[in-house]
């Protein structure tokens, strides 16, 4: 049976928990933020620039120079010959780098990981908002070549401007919700760049393959760029998924193909989606994915996309690929801190390689 194509879009992109029974007021969401380390050292924050050679001339006009945020652990300064691993973190949908560090409470989370164990490290935040707030971090001639952006320009520049290990081996990827996504895309493609990934509730993992009208409606009013900002949530994804996986250089102002038209599902287009489905796309991986020294993953027992993160570990048990899966207690955003303190940045204390 068809699944509701609008109602797939709330699970990919909602941000928080499920709804409540009928008659029943929601539950108060509790956001679990650790506390401060009492004696924790500061890290340094830095906030550059990147020039993304892969997203210039990009049909959405959007920057190539990005944003992005990097935090120097508390040694840095203070021994000159010393080298780091780097870990790439990547934000979700409808937000950028600067709002993910109030979800993920940095630096304070970071430099509790590190007072509390954790081996110190370098940590980069990309920014990767776009025209239809945001990338997917995939390759479109609509959106830029975001998936190389991050795994190539991002990574260059860091080793180019910072005291990094530049090596797959001490160079970890990890991601939220979109961000999640795009840490298992990029992974499945570039293990020659990273040896380790920590996922994180992934959004839009299935292939979908029907459309609910109001919804089509919505797609098809948009004229200008200006009408995606005046759109729903869901209705703005939507854009986003279509710049960044059926995109058309023929087709201004958007230069991106929907999957309705004139009240019309358009199948191709559905396929075209579907091809950009990690659930698809794991098999045509796994040599690569074999490369990793290892593999987390985690989603809230609150959060409906467990359902198809649970399908995404058994695919890769299915493949004899090793990797950790947790279903913790919470929704989708409500343990985002805790998890970055306390799981994500100690997993790749113990898998990076730390050249000492």
């Amino acid at each position: 049976m068809a699944r509701n194509w609008l109602t797939a879009l709330a699970v990919l992109f909602a941000f928080v928990s499920v709804a409540p029974l009928a008659a029943q007021p929601p539950a108060p969401v509790k956001f679990v933020v650790p506390d401060p380390v009492p004696g924790a050292k500061p890290v340094t924050v830095e906030r550059i620039k990147i020039h993304g050679a892969a997203l210039e001339g990009n049909l959405e006009g959007d920057a190539a120079d990005r944003g992005v945020i990097v935090y120097l652990p508390p040694s840095y300064a203070a021994d000159p010959r010393r080298r780091y691993p780097v870990v790439y973190a990547l934000h979700g949908y409808s937000i950028g780098n600067e709002k993910w560090t109030t979800e993920i409470h940095t630096p304070q989370t970071v430099e509790g990981s590190f007072a509390t164990g954790t081996r110190e490290m370098i940590v980069v935040l990309p920014d990767a908002q776009t025209l239809h707030n945001g990338s997917m971090y995939s390759n479109s001639a609509t959106t830029g070549d975001w998936e190389d952006f991050i795994a190539h320009d991002v990574v260059a520049t860091i080793d180019s401007h910072y005291r990094t290990i530049p090596d797959r081996l001490s160079r970890g990827l990890a991601g939220h919700s979109m961000g999640g996504y795009g840490t298992s895309r990029i992974g499945m493609k570039h293990p020659e760049m990273f040896s380790a990934l920590y996922i994180m509730s992934p959004c839009c993992m299935s292939a979908r393959n029907t459309i609910e009208p109001e919804l089509a409606q919505q797609l098809e009013s948009v004229k200008t760029p200006e009408d995606s900002a005046k759109l729903t949530f869901f209705s703005r994804a939507a854009l986003a998924s279509a710049a960044a996986w059926s995109p058309d250089p023929k087709n201004p102002p958007l230069y991106l193909d929907l999957p309705v038209k004139d009240g019309v599902v358009q199948p191709e287009v559905l396929a075209r989606w579907a091809a950009n489905a990690p659930l698809a796309m794991v098999h045509q991986y796994i040599p690569g994915l074999r490369q990793y020294r290892a593999i987390a993953i985690d989603v809230g027992d609150q959060d409906r996309l467990k359902t198809d993160t649970g399908i995404f570990h058994e695919t890769l048990e299915n493949y004899g690929i090793a990797n950790s899966f947790e279903i913790y207690s919470g929704t989708h955003t409500s343990a985002v801190a805790d998890r970055m303190q306390n799981h994500v940045l100690p997993f790749f204390s113990r898998t990076l390689n730390f050249g000492q």
